[in-house]
């Protein structure tokens, strides 16, 4: 009846013949039907880009996922679960213009957008039969065959739909403010973009003197981290309530303007500054002299003279107050001099002063992030690297105090690794701070693995929540679908049908992106005139958070489908998702007026190498995935990320500590199963022959079927509860028993004449355990125990069903369980 086993470990050898199997039935297709009248379980899969290939990372990901749905489906749950492609942003464009040998948003249009936007399209599909492949080979049971892919015409006209009730509150908005802005891809970013690119780097700071006219010798000593921001300022600030005072100090003169330049002799000069920071700006052994002391207030409407000379002429054609002393709280005495130079274009307490003020505007750093001409002396170079001549400058005219090397934490962009700067920038936002109280409160009713993060990480960024930058000054992505009219009336447009009926040239069969969608036209409805569209396109993280609804092309189709699977039951993605899918998920939801988009969440931590190293090429540290599959199996490295630590742990991965997890748990299963089929098939013994009558059994074949129980108990209860780890490190317990402890003690029970009432007891009861086991293990170890599955149950049951993946979770009989034995 049984196939003779083998007792070698070679896994990967039967993985390759079970998904042939998988294949020949279409067990895949099965999955995504089953239980159509049970209660739902849905999952929402986090998409990735296809234009990038799959790294051991994506295997964890992979894994964590598909466990849960499995585990439903056995116990008779209607899951959804659809897996998708993100299609659209910046990741996208750059690889294309690397492609075609293209840097910067000139020379794509000079390579022409149309062409551009036709590249994007074949680009993201780069990888797609990899990541495939990958998913098949994992047993990934997420559903790839219909996936939600973000660039169709149907998911852009959900998040036309979505923008559209944004619009309808008042959510969404065009307002002139300080963005953070990568010049190298020309486009602001949002919060959570920038929370994915800080670095520690080392940056100079510098203390300069501003000197006041009409006062010989007198200036105010003033603090800025941004050197290259200090052609465009207009105005000083000093905090209204602090005490100040003009001191005259004896400063050493050195060589250089840094820290460690040789002095080579003095000067006395008069300051004013903070009273608290004095020794903070000139040491602690400073010989100075209070002349004066004043609170900050006295010191409004004070002027100076301009510390370069490269806004003078803006500010005298443009008008706008300039080279004045302002207040405000925001000023603090924890570091500088107490009196902050303001630079309206490049900051948002500096701007939100200068609109107070009525200050000048003046920014004197181009869209490409160079210094204009304007800026003679550095015209043309990037703006941080200016800050060297322009700290050179300072010093050679006299208005360098001292300059300092400093660490800190700097944002770059994700994506291409240009430093941001901080930047004045016509954008289109998202009111996130109108619902503020909302993503807190919504926050609150998500079950966070681990629980530190609700109130953590993800709490604390909420708590802070600044306006959604939404809008992108690029091309590949969801255009954003506001139309304008050269009277300034604006018109967002919710839907094709909508756009069909205001647009006398919208073709039937219209292509919602740049370029085609920017030569449809519409009719204002407010006066009739001739609206245009806006250039811009919308984050693309917008589009993936979109994806409860868009999914479905919800509310144009699936209305009921949609509400039986919102919200999600669970969700999982990598720590880094906090400031990335995780919000902008909550995000579209609170702003939508609806729960929390999903119930659950396991954050995951990274993969790093064997030392605890994070991977990474250039380290020459990163695992292909298709190694260890090929090596070791799916299995083995599943069973690794689901017991080796709780999932939002660092895991240290090494082929060693995957095969140690496979020879403690699949090897002693996979033997202990071979034992028996070895004997069973020496004895002709069928299980489905003859019944375990658990009440006649002696005290070892009760004791182990109580452990088993309390197995079904624990392991259903923990993934109940999203326990992966604690699951897993029952099963393993417990085959460690079954084999050294029941087995061991037993074996002369197999080996008996016959086939008297006891050795049916010691198989009824060992087959049990395997059978029972299989079905417990069937969501971690996918593969094996299938292969366990066709041949221990199967082959001797026809009308068992057709795939172990199929069949129902084991129920536990609590009457089973006794705890004295």
């Amino acid at each position: 009846m049984y196939k003779k086993v083998g007792t070698d470990l070679n896994f990967v050898k039967r993985e390759e013949e079970v998904l042939k199997f998988w294949r020949s039935i279409g067990l895949t297709d099965q999955l995504h039907q089953l239980n159509p009248a049970g209660p739902t379980f849905t999952i929402y899969d986090g998409p990735p880009t296809a234009n990038g290939k799959p790294h051991i990372g994506h295997v964890l990901t992979r894994s964590i996922k598909d466990i849960l749905p499995r585990f439903h489906r056995m116990k008779g749950r209607n899951v959804e679960f659809i897996a998708g492609w993100d299609t659209h942003g910046l990741p996208v464009e750059l690889e294309v213009e690397k492609m075609l040998g293209i840097d910067g948003k000139d020379q794509i249009e000079a390579y022409g957008v149309e062409p551009f936007i036709n590249k994007c399209k074949e680009s993201v599909w780069t990888y797609k039969d990899e990541w495939e492949e990958m998913s098949e080979r994992v047993a990934f049971s997420g559903d790839m065959k219909h996936p939600y892919v973000t660039y169709d015409n149907t998911y852009i006209e959900t998040i036309w739909w979505i923008l559209k009730q944004l619009w309808d509150k008042d959510l969404l908005y065009k307002g002139h403010k300080i963005v953070p802005y990568c010049p190298r891809c020309g486009t602001a970013l949002s919060s959570h973009e920038v929370a994915q690119g800080y670095k520690d780097v080392e940056d100079t700071s510098v203390y300069v003197r501003f000197a006041i006219p009409d006062e010989e010798n007198t200036y105010f000593a003033v603090w800025t981290t941004t050197p290259w921001t200090l052609p465009s300022n207009v105005a000083l600030c000093v905090n209204p309530d602090e005490t100040y005072v003009l001191v005259e100090v004896e400063e050493q003169e050195a060589a250089c303007g840094h820290d460690h330049g040789h002095a080579v002799g003095s000067a006395v000069r008069r300051y004013y500054l903070a009273k608290a920071l004095i020794k903070d700006v000139f040491g602690e052994d400073a010989q100075y002299t209070i002349l004066q002391e004043m609170v900050g207030s006295d010191l409004i409407g004070k002027v100076y003279e301009p510390l370069l000379p490269y806004a003078t002429e803006l500010i005298q054609e443009h008008g706008g107050k300039a080279f004045v002393v302002t207040a405000d709280y925001y000023v603090t005495m924890s570091d500088g001099t107490g009196v902050v130079h303001i630079a309206p274009a490049f900051g948002e307490d500096d701007s939100r002063i200068g609109n107070q003020e009525n200050l000048a505007f003046v920014q004197l750093v181009k869209d490409d992030g160079t210094m204009p001409d304007e800026v003679t002396d550095f015209a043309g170079q990037f703006c941080k690297e200016a800050d060297a001549g322009i700290i050179e400058k300072l010093h050679d005219e006299g208005k360098l105090i001292r300059a300092s090397r400093f660490e800190h934490n700097y944002p770059f962009c994700w994506r291409c690794d240009t430093s941001l700067i901080y930047y004045a920038r016509h954008s289109w936002f998202i009111r996130m701070t109108a619902v503020g109280d909302q993503l807190l409160e919504n926050n609150r009713t998500v079950n966070w693995l681990p629980a530190n993060i609700r109130d953590g990480r993800f709490g604390n960024f909420l708590e802070n929540v600044v306006d959604w930058g939404l809008s992108r000054e690029r091309y590949w992505g969801t255009p954003l679908p506001v139309w304008e009219c050269p009277d300034g009336h604006r018109h967002l447009v919710g839907s094709i049908a909508e756009l069909k009926e205001l647009s006398p040239n919208c073709p039937d069969d219209i292509e919602l992106h740049k370029p085609y969608i920017d030569r449809v036209n519409v009719i204002c409805p407010e006066c009739g005139k001739e609206m245009k569209r806006v250039p811009e396109v919308i984050d693309c993280w917008f589009d993936s958070g979109a994806m409860p609804y868009a999914q479905y092309h919800y509310p144009f189709e699936n209305k009921e489908r949609f509400e039986q699977h919102f919200p999600a039951d669970f969700i999982s993605e990598a720590l880094d998702q906090t400031r990335g899918w995780f919000y902008s998920l909550m995000a579209i939801a609170t702003a939508l007026g609806l729960p929390s988009p999903y119930e659950n969440v396991i954050v995951m931590g990274l993969v790093m190498d064997k030392d605890g190293v994070k991977m990474s090429k250039h380290k020459g540290n990163v695992v292909d995935p298709w190694d260890a599959l090929n090596s070791l199996g799916a299995d083995a490295v599943r069973w690794y990320f689901y017991t080796n630590s709780q999932p939002w742990l660092p895991s240290r991965y090494s082929d060693e500590a995957v095969k140690e997890g496979q020879n403690k748990f699949m090897g002693t299963l996979w033997n202990t199963y071979a034992f028996y089929i070895m004997y069973a098939s020496l004895d002709h013994f069928n299980p489905h022959d003859y019944e375990l009558k658990a009440d006649h059994l002696p005290v070892i074949d009760r004791w182990l079927l109580s452990r088993l129980h309390t197995l079904i108990k624990n392991v259903d209860g923990h993934l109940e509860r999203y326990d992966i780890y604690g699951a897993g490190r029952r099963l393993q317990s417990f085959v460690e028993e079954l084999s050294n402890w029941y087995v061991r003690r037993n074996r002369s029970r197999y080996w008996a004449e016959g086939m008297e009432q006891d050795k049916i007891n010691a198989y009824m009861t060992l087959y049990t355990a395997l059978e029972t086991v299989i079905r417990l293990a069937a969501p971690f170890v996918p593969f094996m125990t299938e292969a366990i599955y066709q041949n221990l149950v199967r082959s001797g049951n026809e009308d068992a069903p057709e795939s172990v993946h199929l069949c129902s979770y084991p129920i536990c009989q609590e009457e089973r369980i006794d705890t004295a034995l």
